[in-house]
């Protein structure tokens, strides 16, 4: 069941993550790509994977850099899914400029 975690937790997650920050109940990353069509095409992958799982991250799209933000609407606040989605992400964001 997907819920709530403490800060303790997410910090302890967070360790074994690429560059993701907790901060005001969410986590989030930014990905720059070396063209604005990479960035895309990132995207459309990972808006596959969110929809399969019934976990939608918030966007910003800024030419070549992607912001990405997860928490649980629903819960308030960072669950198991959103580090989940975040494994995933650093899963298929390999050799990515992460900032």
């Amino acid at each position: 069941m997907n819920r709530l975690k403490n800060i303790k937790e997410i910090e302890n997650d967070l360790l074994k993550l690429n560059d993701w920050i907790y901060k005001d109940n969410k986590i989030k990353k930014e990905l720059k790509f070396d063209s604005y069509m990479q960035s895309i095409d990132f995207i459309n992958v990972l808006s596959k994977k969110a929809e399969q799982l019934n976990h939608h991250p918030d966007l910003v799209v800024c030419y070549c850099q992607i912001t990405i933000v997860f928490t649980s609407h629903d819960l308030g606040g960072v669950t198991e899914d959103c580090l989940n989605m975040a494994k995933y992400i650093d899963s298929i964001a390999p050799g990515r400029k992460h900032s």
